[in-house]
C-alpha cells in the first residue's frame, strides 16, 4: 500500500482546525516522565536505493536447514493456494468492515472463521481476532476477572508448564490491573502440572486456572481432572490449546464434567509460514454464558428484508466504539489478514487432513525420540505421552550442541536453560509432518556425529 506522507501546509490545517500551536500537543496526554526523549539506535536515514540493498544483504543471513525448534512456531505445510487467495488485494488490505453494506464478502469470511474455531475447539462462541497466543493469555485473564461473579479476588493459577513468553506477556498486560498471577509447579518426573500443589490451594478464592494442552514440553496435562478441580473450587478453566493438536486429543469443550470456559491460542499452525517471527494470530472461544466478556469482535450473520442472507458485526466493545475506558479490552485492530490464510487452510485441509497431519506429527516426533535416545549420553527428560515435541537431556551445554548441531545444517531445538534453568542441559526438539524419514535421519546422523566432535 503506498504512503504519502504529510505536507507542511496538511499539518498547519490540521493544527488550525484543531485549535493546537504544535504536534506536540497532540500528545499532551501523556505523563512527561513516559516519553522517550531520544530514539536509540535507530539508523540515519536511507535512501530506498539503500533500504533495498541493507534488506538484500539482512536476507542473506536467513540460512536455510531442517528445523526442529517449535516452541510455539511449528513448521507446517502450507496449500500453495491459500496464500495465493489471501495476499488478494480485497484481503491483503481489508480493514475493519464498519461499513457492512460494502464489506459482506470480508464479514462472511470472518463468519466462516469463528464457526471453524467454535467447531475445532468445541465451544459456543469464537471472536475475530487477537495478536497472538501470548497476548490472548492476558486478555483471556482479564475476560475471566469479568465473568467469574464468584470471585472476589483476581488471582489466576498458572501452569508453569505454560509457554514461558505467554506468562510473561499476560503479566506484563495484566498485573498493571492487580491481577495476581500464581505459578503452579510441575512435576519433575511426567513434566506435566502437578495436582498436589493445586490441592494447596483448594481452601482459597480462585477466579481462574490457566492450563496448556500439550504443554510447554510437548507433554500431555490431565485436562479432565484440573477441569473439575477448578470448577468445583468456582474457577473458570482458561484452555491454551494447538489448534493441529486438538484434532487428535479431547476438544476443551468437552474437558471434565462442563468443559472449559475460556479457549484460546495461537493460529500460526493454521496456515502462517515461519516468517522470520511472524506475523501470527491469537483465537479465542468461549462458553455462551461468557461472550458478553469477550473482547476483539464478533460476526452474526442474519437476514434481510427480502430474506437474503446477510452479515454484520454484532459485538464490538472495544474503546473506540464509544465505550471507550469501559471497553472489554484496548485491542485496538485484529489480525484479520492472518485469520483469513487460516480459514482457507482449514477449508482446503478439511477436518480429516488436519487429523492426518497431527497424526503424522505425533508419528514423527515418537520415531525422532527413539532414534535420539539411542545413544547412551541422550535421555528423555519426563515419563509419559507427547505430541510433537518432547525434551531431552544431554551430558554437553544445550547453546555448545545446538551451535554444533547447526554446522551440520540442522536447527536442532529450543534451548530450555534460560527459562527452565533447573532441567540443566535440556533441549525441546519438535517433528511435524512436515519431516520425512531421510530428515529424521539426518538429525540423528548430526547429533551422532556431534556427541563424538565434543
Amino acid at each position: 500500500m503506498p504512503f504519502i506522507p504529510h505536507t507542511e501546509q496538511d499539518i498547519k490545517e490540521m493544527l488550525h482546525t484543531l485549535n493546537l500551536k504544535n504536534t506536540e500537543q497532540l500528545f499532551s496526554e501523556i505523563p512527561k516522565n513516559l516519553r522517550i526523549k531520544h530514539y536509540r539506535d535507530f539508523l540515519k536515514p536511507l535512501s530506498e536505493m539503500q533500504v533495498t540493498r541493507l534488506m538484500k544483504a539482512r536476507a542473506k543471513k536467513d540460512k536455510a536447514g531442517l528445523c526442529f525448534i517449535g516452541a510455539g512456531a511449528y513448521e507446517h505445510y502450507i496449500p500453495a493456494p491459500v496464500w495465493d487467495l489471501a495476499a488478494r488485494g480485497e484481503f491483503m488490505t481489508a480493514y475493519t468492515p464498519y461499513q457492512a453494506e460494502a464489506s459482506q464478502g470480508t464479514l462472511q469470511t470472518i463468519y466462516e472463521y469463528q464457526t471453524m474455531i467454535a467447531n475445532l475447539t468445541g465451544m459456543d462462541v469464537s471472536n475475530a481476532s487477537l495478536y497472538d497466543g501470548a497476548s490472548a493469555v492476558g486478555e483471556a485473564a482479564l475476560m475471566a476477572i469479568r465473568a467469574n461473579r464468584n470471585s472476589e479476588t483476581k488471582k489466576i493459577l498458572v501452569a508453569q508448564t505454560l509457554h514461558p513468553n505467554y506468562r510473561k506477556v499476560a503479566k506484563t498486560i495484566a498485573t498493571p490491573q492487580d491481577v495476581e498471577f500464581i505459578d503452579i509447579p510441575y512435576n519433575k518426573k511426567t513434566g506435566t502440572t502437578s495436582l498436589k500443589e493445586l490441592h494447596k490451594f483448594r481452601s482459597e478464592d480462585i477466579t481462574a486456572v490457566v492450563i496448556q494442552q500439550p504443554n510447554f514440553f510437548g507433554g500431555i496435562e490431565e485436562a479432565d481432572k484440573i477441569t473439575d478441580w477448578a470448577h468445583e473450587h468456582n474457577a473458570l478453566v482458561i484452555a491454551v490449546v494447538n489448534p493441529i493438536a486438538i484434532t487428535l486429543l479431547k476438544e476443551p469443550g468437552a474437558w471434565g464434567k462442563k468443559g472449559a470456559d475460556i479457549v484460546i491460542g495461537d493460529g500460526q499452525p493454521l496456515g502462517c509460514p515461519l516468517a522470520s517471527g511472524g506475523p501470527y494470530f491469537g483465537f479465542m472461544s468461549c462458553k455462551k454464558e461468557h461472550f458478553r466478556t469477550m473482547p476483539g469482535r464478533i460476526i452474526g450473520k442474519t437476514t434481510d428484508t427480502e430474506g437474503k442472507p446477510g452479515y454484520v458485526l454484532n459485538l464490538q466493545a472495544r474503546e473506540q466504539h464509544i465505550r471507550r475506558a469501559k471497553a472489554t479490552s484496548n485491542i485496538c485492530t485484529n489480525q484479520g489478514l492472518m485469520a483469513t490464510a487460516s480459514t482457507i487452510f482449514m477449508s482446503l485441509l478439511g477436518a480429516e487432513s488436519l487429523y492426518n497431519a497431527a497424526i503424522k506429527c505425533h508419528q514423527n516426533s515418537h520415531k525422532l525420540k527413539l532414534m535420539l535416545t539411542k545413544s547412551r549420553k541422550i535421555k528423555t527428560l519426563f515419563a509419559g505421552p507427547t505430541f510433537h515435541e518432547f525434551v531431552i537431556s544431554t551430558k554437553h551445554p544445550t547453546h555448545t550442541l545446538l551451535s554444533a548441531l547447526n554446522k551440520h545444517g540442522i536447527q536442532g531445538g529450543f534451548d530450555l536453560s534460560h527459562d527452565y534453568p533447573e532441567l540443566g542441559n535440556a533441549l525441546l526438539i519438535c517433528a511435524t509432518e512436515t519431516k520425512t524419514d531421510d530428515d529424521l535421519k539426518a538429525y540423528a546422523q548430526a547429533m551422532q556425529k556431534v556427541e563424538a566432535e565434543l
